[in-house]
């Protein structure tokens, strides 16, 4: 009679021994994506795994715990009554394990250590990198891990020690900075202008070779669809992507006419093009309110508020400055040292 004995015992009871054994914490962690992403192929995109890896771990999480914690149907996952008690003591493991990894890192005052920084893959290639040498000439001793990336990192659930997104995070908790804001343009090389001409209008756009980069965080489909209304991807695309970096070169080279920053222009080899895109996308940092305590992150934090100053830089103005305009209001160093030097072709 066993399961009379258990009625009107809440489920958190009969599961405490379970739980008090668990020493997998790796496996609880893929069990806690699962139930974020909804589905065991979610999870194994964003934890970079095969989905027969995830699912695996959850069979023995699942052991582990001694319940069946999902039922599975077309739809995706759906936890069961034992599995919901799981996730709420999973998030509390959580929680502490990030806890006890901040305190660590504020147990020590010297700048040094690792701080690991989030930052979309444009902004991190032709921005963040290129400055960094000036962080690491402050401070020898601090070691940068800096992921580029158009997937947003989650500060709270320690994927980033400091997050830079084109988009305001809805989290609540985390500490946010609005940074400066990015404008968006039309442009193309010399090369291509000199073959094909510059357009001046929407309509004589549609005439011509286009370079798109697909990302969420730019949001290149609905602006695609709504600068381009009646038009498939098909109809204009010459190129698409998913990197930053691939869809500069790519214009660069004179394939076709794509949208840029508009600091593009000082990396050389693009010219903006005279046709009004009006897409500006604010630019934001996040961090964890302990993170902020640890000495060598706020150093970073500070930094980058520095780095992205629309005072010193006016690409990050809240206003659009157009490119050529910038020689008059910049008055920092040379923009072709700013950038590297990349290339002065088109300039």
């Amino acid at each position: 009679m066993p399961l009379a004995l258990e009625r009107g015992v809440p489920l958190e009871e009969r599961h405490k021994v379970a739980l008090g054994g668990l020493a997998d914490w790796d496996a609880a962690r893929i069990f806690l994506e699962v139930v974020r992403c909804g589905s065991f192929r979610s999870a194994a995109e964003r934890l970079e795994l095969s989905i027969n890896a995830v699912r695996r771990r959850i069979d023995d999480f699942e052991k582990q715990v001694g319940a069946t914690l999902f039922t599975r149907d077309v739809h995706g996952t759906r936890l069961t009554d034992e599995g919901a008690v799981v996730v709420s003591a999973v998030e509390r493991m959580e929680a502490a394990s990030f806890d006890l990894m901040r305190a660590s890192g504020s147990m020590t005052n010297t700048l040094s250590g690792e701080v690991r920084v989030a930052v979309t893959e444009g902004l991190g290639t032709f921005w963040v990198a290129p400055r960094l040498v000036e962080f690491q000439k402050s401070f020898p001793n601090i070691l940068v891990d800096l992921h580029c990336a158009m997937r947003g990192a989650d500060v709270l659930r320690h994927e980033a020690d400091v997050a830079i997104h084109l988009s305001q995070p809805a989290s609540l908790d985390a500490k946010l900075v609005k940074l400066g804001r990015m404008h968006l343009m039309f442009f193309a090389s010399q090369k291509y202008i000199d073959t094909f001409g510059a357009p001046r209008t929407p309509e004589e756009l549609t005439k011509h070779r286009l370079v798109l980069q697909i990302a969420d965080q730019t949001a290149s489909k609905e602006m695609f669809e709504s600068f381009f209304p009646g038009f498939s991807q098909r109809d204009l695309l010459v190129m698409k992507t998913n990197v930053s970096s691939a869809n500069y070169w790519a214009v660069a080279n004179g394939a076709g006419i794509g949208v840029f920053p508009t600091y593009a222009w000082a990396l050389g080899g693009v010219v903006p093009l005279e046709i009004e895109l009006r897409r500006p996308f604010d630019i934001w940092l996040s961090y964890h309110p302990g993170s902020g305590r640890i000495p060598r992150v706020r150093r970073m934090i500070d930094w980058l508020v520095e780095a992205f100053n629309p005072a010193k830089f006016p690409w990050f103005k809240d206003e659009c400055v157009h490119p050529r305009e910038f020689a008059a209001v910049y008055t920092g160093e040379s923009l072709t040292h700013l950038f590297g030097g990349i290339s002065t072709e088109g300039r």
